[in-house]
């Protein structure tokens, strides 16, 4: 049997804790599709294709995840490529609650597709895309933070505006 997860987020950008989780659950999984969503609360700083591109080549090494995009539900991707479970990671107890509020409707849209929660690296567990943003816009450090690709990324982004 072939368990296939999904891996959803906003990923602007990607961060060391992402790639925590998905390389974790690629452990788990026989494939794992890290797709990428729009969060309509949140002002992207990468567009999706640029964060669908980062994503490819941050987890090229991975033989058994995938990339794409998403403009709808995700529990309705997740029906369409027959999802076995949604990969989520978790920093910290305030993140459980609204993770615990998303699982609830999803598992009210399907009660076949399981929710699968990962605590992330206590050395990730202050990490956010939001964080790393903010630092970057400062021309601080982020090498410890986000791969090469991302900080390059980051450094022409802020350097432009």
């Amino acid at each position: 049997m072939n368990r296939l997860a999904i891996c959803p987020g906003s990923f602007d950008p990607v961060t060391y804790g992402h790639l925590d989780i998905i390389e974790r659950g690629a452990k788990i999984f026989d494939q794992v599709i890290v797709v990428v969503f729009n969060n309509q609360s949140k002002a992207p700083l990468f567009s999706v294709d640029e964060r669908v591109s980062l994503l490819q080549e941050t987890t090229s090494y991975l033989p058994n995840v995938f990339v794409d995009r998403s403009g709808e539900l995700l529990i309705d991707y997740a029906i369409q490529h027959k999802a076995d479970a949604i990969l989520r990671g978790l920093r910290a107890v305030s993140d459980f609650e609204y993770e615990m509020q998303i699982t609830a409707m999803n598992r009210k849209l399907d009660q076949n597709i399981e929710t699968f929660f990962m605590m992330t690296n206590n050395q990730y567990s202050f990490l956010s895309s939001s964080i790393v943003k903010e630092v970057a816009k400062y021309k601080a450090d982020v090498t410890d933070l986000v791969p090469d690709v991302v900080q390059t990324a980051l450094q022409k982004k802020f350097n432009t505006k």
